[in-house]
């Protein structure tokens, strides 16, 4: 047994997996490019405070989950959890506020988490994250939610499900919050330990509760659109108008408040098959105050975040095979120390010609050279001699009818342009 192991909830994306990525990654500039938006990436480092603040001291993600540590200047450092705080920190800091808005935005990368890992969540993982900002209109909430539709759908994705609800705002969220508080206050002997945890820290996050002693009371908790301010009626009334303009079916989920303080006005999340228990696929809505919490001018801002790991248990299980990897399809092949270093050349001029080819190195015996060829998945062998180089030729053998050819070596190049 290996000395070293994964640290838990770490992976290793091996050869099968990579095929997926490279799909997925190419399916997500597609569609970020279709609708104009431009990628900005942000370091893994960040200071903690930039998560605490932003995102909120009585989340699970800055209480259970954030990797936080001392630099060796002493400043308090945290390995990013999610994206959208490092994002409006970059906009401020960058003075992005002087571009035309609203900006949009994207970018793809890691996150960490240290929570419990399970299917399609690691405690290092790959999100795919969207930001619009600069801008009110609930119509870009909607085209968010579009682009996360046209990538599911281009991926392949069926049995997609869009699950809508206000969080309101600090004028009317309060009010909700203690509507909260007096509903489940006389209940707290009923609720497990992380609930009345919950229910003194954060109430909000009791209507996210997976556990099972608390599914009842759910059912009569207060609903937050029954508390919206005048503006947050509005902006959700507009909101699920433009849902309905587009046909984008849609239901009110009264329980979907998101796990982050930031959120304001709209949130939703899009579900899909082929994920069982875990079938949320993305998750987002809006932030208006992010920014200017974090030091910036007001700037209404909204988006999501969507885990890649996902995608690829969802194609899998839809039997979705991405495209292989374009491996080279040439190897060239030595018998001979003379023949070496011709062969050393031709790679060399193969891959100038943007002819991808791999050399089989270590004075193998002609059988295995072809065996490689074989496991390298190669159209073409081409084989080199002391013959053929003295007669400034190469064999090259077709690898799927065992045909060979005898072609000269200032004509390779062009015959297998012909051929590949």
């Amino acid at each position: 047994m290996t000395k070293y192991k994964r640290i838990t909830g770490m992976r290793d994306v091996l050869f099968d997996d990579q095929p997926y990525c490279r799909y997925i990654l190419a399916k997500i500039q597609e569609t970020t490019d279709l609708f104009g938006y431009r990628r900005l990436d942000t370091p893994l480092l960040e200071q903690a405070n930039l998560f605490v603040r932003g995102v909120g001291e009585g989340t699970d993600i800055v209480e259970k989950e954030m990797y936080i540590f001392d630099d060796r200047d002493g400043a308090q450092l945290a390995l990013r959890p999610e994206f959208t705080a490092g994002i409006m920190r970059a906009f401020v800091e960058n003075g992005l506020h002087t571009l035309p808005t609203p900006l949009r935005v994207w970018t793809v990368g890691p996150l960490f988490r240290h929570e419990r890992p399970q299917a399609g969540r690691y405690r290092q993982h790959s999100q795919f994250d969207i930001e619009i900002i600069g801008e009110q209109d609930p119509a870009v909430d909607v085209e968010i939610i579009s682009v996360a539709w046209h990538l599911f759908t281009s991926l392949g994705f069926y049995g997609l499900r869009l699950y809508i609800n206000s969080t309101g705002c600090p004028a009317c969220k309060p009010t909700y919050i203690q509507a909260l508080v007096d509903y489940f206050t006389p209940h707290a002997g009923k609720l497990p330990p992380d609930d009345q945890m919950r229910l003194q820290k954060n109430p909000l996050r009791i209507l996210d509760s997976k556990e099972e002693a608390t599914q009842p009371l759910l059912e009569n908790a207060p609903h937050i659109t029954d508390h919206l301010c005048d503006d947050c009626d509005d902006h959700f009334t507009k909101f699920k108008a433009y849902l309905d303009a587009i046909e984008r079916p849609y239901v009110v989920d009264y329980r979907i408040v998101r796990g982050l303080d930031y959120y304001t006005k709209t949130v939703f999340e899009i579900k899909a098959d082929g994920l069982g228990s875990q079938d949320t696929i993305c998750g987002g809505g809006r932030y208006d105050k992010l920014i200017e919490e974090l030091g910036g001018r007001p700037t209404p801002s909204t988006g999501f975040g969507s885990g890649i790991e996902r995608y690829v248990i969802a194609l899998r299980h839809l039997g979705i095979e991405p495209p292989a990897e374009p491996l080279p399809k040439v190897t060239v092949s030595y018998l001979g120390q003379p023949a070496k270093l011709a062969a050393l050349q031709l790679i060399e001029t193969l891959r100038s010609e943007n002819i991808g080819a791999i050399l089989t190195p270590g004075d193998r015996s002609f059988k295995a050279q072809l065996k490689a060829a074989n496991r390298n998945d190669a159209a073409f062998a081409i084989i080199l001699g002391e013959d053929e180089v003295k007669a400034g030729q190469a064999t090259v053998r077709n690898m799927v009818d065992s045909q060979q050819t005898a072609v000269n070596l200032t004509e390779l190049v062009d015959w297998l342009k012909e051929r590949l």
